[in-house]
């Protein structure tokens, strides 16, 4: 799917100098005062680390696309995760790659996968129809489901579209009730991927109603989390039809191209005409985008970018298009090397 750099290009370029002297301030204090950041880290976060660990390369030949990440990825405004996958040569990048943040919306592809996976199966059609799921007036935290009513009917083929390329969550509820809610789908990431790290546990309705109970920026909550490794070998065995057939993995990944959302994440920096195809996620003080990237000389990317904090929606989304860029930079860059391990 090609790609039109947005209005916001010139202030997002202005960043990467605003970004390198930020990434520099916190280089050296960490470097000098290890323990006591630590010590404070630990208090906030328990034992799980806050901040990525910046070394510089020693040498040219030291990883400087890692190392760049983890400057751009430096905690001091939010968490920030990421991670990449050369689906070609099986390189693998990360910051923050094994640590929890909220799914949001990107949790839509593991529920498409899910239901896909039951039509292989033969217990469901693209073609019958479901009710979408609006939700009713409730408060916050008011039970633990969200009350919904059932609203105009729509082929399953629809609700996937829109629940992909439109991120409709009404869409997206539908289809979770049609595969048994949250907890099936976790048991169907789990017991077929083998992916441990992923939780679903709430339908999209409860988590916007109950959005903002915890401030993502400085907690780790493990309900309806991944970690980006674990959401990078979910799109890599669904991009190599490990777990669904070529026309089910067609259905989904035709969807993530036509994607409408997040037009200042991923794709904001990246040349016009680089084909992407991606799903966001956007919950109080947290903003994502996921998916696949193609390089120039045609290898495809898996890549998985969570932000918390950054004070505002923008910087998030801003945060988001420098690290999909350096990403895309950096493994152009390099000549294709053969993994040692797959």
């Amino acid at each position: 799917m090609g790609c039109r750099v947005t209005g916001v290009t010139m202030r997002f370029l202005t960043r990467w100098a605003a970004v390198a002297t930020l990434a520099a301030s916190v280089l050296a204090p960490v470097a000098a005062h290890a323990d006591p950041l630590e010590t404070q880290f630990d208090a906030v976060l328990g034992k799980i680390q806050r901040a990525p660990r910046v070394v510089q390369p020693a040498t040219p030949s030291a990883d400087a696309l890692e190392y760049q990440l983890a400057s751009l990825a430096e905690a001091s405004q939010g968490r920030i995760g990421v991670a990449a996958l050369d689906l070609d040569t099986g390189r693998t990048v990360a910051v923050l790659g094994d640590q929890p943040f909220p799914m949001a919306s990107t949790s839509k592809i593991a529920i498409v996968a899910t239901f896909l996976a039951g039509v292989d199966q033969g217990r469901y059609r693209l073609s019958e129809q479901y009710p979408l799921l609006l939700p009713l007036p409730s408060k916050k935290f008011d039970g633990p489901i969200a009350p919904v009513r059932a609203g105009e009917m729509l082929s399953a083929e629809q609700l996937i579209e829109l629940a992909l390329t439109r991120s409709d969550n009404h869409a997206a509820d539908a289809l979770l009730a049609a595969v048994g809610g949250p907890a099936a789908v976790t048991r169907w990431v789990r017991t077929n991927t083998g992916i441990t790290e992923f939780r679903l546990d709430r339908d999209i309705a409860t988590l916007v109603r109950d959005d903002g109970a915890v401030n993502p920026a400085l907690v780790v909550d493990r309900r309806d989390s991944i970690t980006p490794a674990a959401m990078v070998r979910l799109l890599t065995g669904l991009y190599r039809g490990q777990w669904l057939s070529a026309s089910s993995r067609n259905v989904l990944l035709g969807a993530m191209s036509r994607c409408q959302t997040g037009r200042n994440r991923i794709r904001a920096l990246l040349p016009e005409g680089t084909a992407i195809a991606h799903k966001t996620g956007t919950l109080a003080n947290t903003a994502s985008d996921v998916g696949f990237i193609t390089t120039p000389d045609g290898r495809n990317l898996a890549v998985a970018i969570y932000v918390t904090g950054q004070t505002g929606k923008q910087e998030r989304e801003s945060r988001i298009a420098l690290l999909a860029r350096a990403i895309y930079d950096g493994y152009s860059a390099q000549a294709p090397r053969r993994a040692a391990l797959r």
